[in-house]
């Protein structure tokens, strides 16, 4: 939650675990945790970007779940921890949208 108010700008109460991974386990031990979390504009606090005195300079982008998975789709997100979130939240919203 720390993390979100200080990169993204955004306070938020709770926060849901959804599944851990290893990066690239034969070679790196680096456990990834993924979370996701409801909000809204309300709870925006900062601009956000992150710490300058940490030498952060992060750029805030915000866009739908559905023009990630269209720039994962289309080469434009080649990151591999926001591929597998992207297509898990995809997969997760069909799923109930057909409950």
């Amino acid at each position: 939650m720390k993390e979100m108010r200080e990169e993204l700008g955004y306070k938020v109460s709770k926060l849901e675990r959804l599944f851990e991974l290893y990066a690239s386990p034969a070679a790196i031990m680096e456990k990834i945790v993924f979370f996701t979390c409801a909000y809204s504009p309300a709870d925006k606090v900062s601009g956000g970007g992150g710490l300058k005195e940490e030498g952060e300079d992060i750029e805030v982008v915000e866009i739908t779940l559905e023009q990630a998975a269209a720039m994962v789709a289309n080469g434009k997100i080649v990151d591999a921890k926001t591929l597998v979130l992207v297509q898990y939240l995809r997969d997760r919203m069909q799923a109930a949208s057909r409950s």
